[in-house]
């Protein structure tokens, strides 16, 4: 792990991170915008949903909460912030077993041991030097599909992000993901906008392995 990913990790297993969980609870009207938005992303898997999902940096889990809710798949969280996995297993989103302590480019998992990977506002807070490696860790992880949630620039920036320097970057990641992943086909995409969705402007792409 290089020195700025060492600097993005220590950032959200500390203090930062703990004040993430306050500011993004699980109520019910966080859960019923994801819930929307997850149905519109899941419906080109219709007919070949997949049983076994990975969100990558999925703190409290309310991707997954809404996901346990559209589909009978198994869960499983890769999160760096202990505060966050403890509510992981005492809420059931996940089983024990599968809420995983690890960051986006080094976590436990077989290749190919999930039918879909995803990040949901997780790739803008890595530094742009760890991303490939991320993308290669995640992809590697996944056997059918792969989602991406994020910001959207069409060209690379730092933003401040609460007051913090070089802790958020936004890009096109749907085509970088495209450019580094050949055998990748894109099944749709889409954006949530903040004024009528309750989200903050993700775009999200959905791609399923060739």
């Amino acid at each position: 792990m290089n020195a700025s990913n060492t600097e993005q990790t220590s950032f959200w297993r500390g203090e930062f991170g703990d004040e993430y969980i306050d500011r993004n609870a699980a109520d019910a009207e966080h859960l019923s915008n994801r819930l929307a938005m997850w149905s519109r992303i899941i419906a080109p898997m219709r007919g070949d949903m997949p049983k076994r999902i990975l969100e990558i940096g999925s703190n409290v889990g309310l991707n997954l909460r809404a996901l346990n809710l559209l589909t009978d798949a198994e869960m499983v969280a890769v999160e760096p912030n202990g505060k966050a996995r403890e509510i992981l297993i005492r809420d059931k989103v996940a089983a024990p077993e599968n809420v995983i302590d690890g960051v986006a480019s080094e976590f436990d998992l077989a290749d190919g041991d999930v039918d879909m990977a995803f990040t949901c506002t997780v790739m803008i807070h890595i530094h742009p030097d760890d991303l490939l490696a991320a993308c290669k860790r995640i992809h590697r992880a996944t056997s059918k599909y792969v989602v991406c949630i994020e910001y959207f620039s069409d060209k690379q920036e730092m933003r401040e992000y609460r007051g913090h320097s070089n802790k958020l970057f936004k890009c096109d990641f749907g085509g970088f993901w495209l450019d580094n992943f050949p055998d990748l086909k894109l099944l749709d995409y889409g954006f949530e906008w903040k004024r009528v969705s309750g989200l903050d402007n993700f775009t999200w792409w959905v791609f399923e392995k060739k």
